[in-house]
């Protein structure tokens, strides 16, 4: 795609020899049609297309780059105006000498020698073939600067959605190695099960999130592995109520975003409250769009607003700049809210 792209964009030799010759044809006929005289007409052209030529690569590649792109709007003025008189003069003797003592018979009368309305009419003629030179080379030049600097920005934003994720996997899994640290050090049984758990969740974290978009169901997968994790460390002081209502098949959705959230209700929940916690997860999908739900309770009074500051943090923050990046502002839509020591996020976002 890119290398067509910039096909598309580039000017080859052949493009320049293509564009004289079509111009060069077209001229002459229109000019042979209007003398009634084709032979003239293929004269006059073949003389007058050099300095076409000239004039506009003279325009275009030296006078534009050094004097107008540089601001020396004056000097590139009186430039523009020597080379097109010196052209004129070039052309009147060259036609004069080679082709016919009429030099202009489109004039409103026949001239033996240079005047003043033959030079202005002559450089009016040649400014519009350099004005109609230039536009196209200033065109294919934007475009291949708006070009560059989207393919700049596309891959700026996909570093970026890497970065991201990368700051989402060490962070979690830091968490739960602390975890099995702690159940190691009581040496519970559950220890080679979490690890196990943890394996899979690894599995999935470094090898199936690096596409732009995961299977929605996979997404779940990953998020119910983690809750089993949290359950074998927290036994019967955690209980979680998760829900799934309509079709996950053949949905998508950003890679390990949902799980930003679940983690989120631990770290700023379940971890700073002390005995039973409930959270509550819901996966509702309706045609193209997941509305996702999770609330978790807040610590103590003493606490709330310390835990809402941590709860913006670096996580949710995140997870904010990948829906920015990832998605157009009509696919999604994210409310986070407190009530009742309730923190609770609501994500409606397309999957499909």
């Amino acid at each position: 795609m890119n290398y067509t792209s910039n096909r598309l964009h580039k000017i080859s030799f052949w493009h320049h020899i293509i564009f004289w010759s079509v111009y060069f044809l077209f001229n002459t006929f229109r000019w042979g049609s209007y003398f009634n005289d084709y032979l003239y007409s293929l004269k006059t052209n073949l003389l007058g297309f050099p300095i076409h030529i000239i004039l506009c690569y003279f325009n275009i590649y030296f006078l534009m780059p050094k004097f107008l792109f540089n601001r020396k709007y004056f000097l590139y003025l009186i430039l523009m105006i020597s080379a097109l008189f010196l052209m004129v003069v070039i052309k009147f003797n060259l036609t004069y000498f080679l082709i016919s003592t009429n030099v202009w018979p489109e004039g409103p009368h026949t001239i033996t020698k240079l005047s003043l309305n033959y030079s202005i009419d002559m450089m009016l003629g040649e400014l519009y073939v350099i004005t109609f030179v230039t536009a196209i080379k200033v065109t294919l030049d934007f475009l291949k600067e708006h070009k560059r600097v989207a393919d700049l920005e596309k891959a700026q934003l996909e570093t970026e959605l890497l970065f991201l994720k990368s700051q989402i996997s060490p962070h979690f899994f830091f968490n739960t190695l602390n975890n099995i640290h702690s159940l190691a050090l009581e040496k519970s049984n559950k220890t080679p099960k979490i690890i196990l758990k943890l394996s899979e969740l690894m599995r999935y974290l470094l090898y199936e999130t690096k596409l732009e978009r995961q299977s929605l169901e996979n997404e779940i997968l990953c998020i119910q592995n983690y809750l089993d994790l949290e359950k074998i460390r927290h036994d019967d002081l955690l209980r979680i109520n998760m829900t799934i209502s309509g079709d996950i098949l053949d949905k998508e959705i950003a890679p390990i975003l949902l799980l930003t959230f679940v983690e989120n209700a631990f770290k700023h929940g379940v971890n700073k409250n002390i005995g039973i916690v409930k959270i509550d997860i819901d996966f509702t999908i309706i045609k193209n769009f997941l509305y996702f739900t999770i609330t978790n309770p807040l610590p103590a009074v003493s606490q709330i607003k310390s835990s809402l500051d941590q709860s913006s943090g670096i996580g949710l923050e995140n997870v904010k700049k990948r829906l920015i990046l990832g998605y157009d502002q009509q696919e999604y839509d994210l409310k986070i809210s407190t009530d009742n020591n309730i923190f609770t996020v609501i994500l409606k976002i397309k999957v499909s």
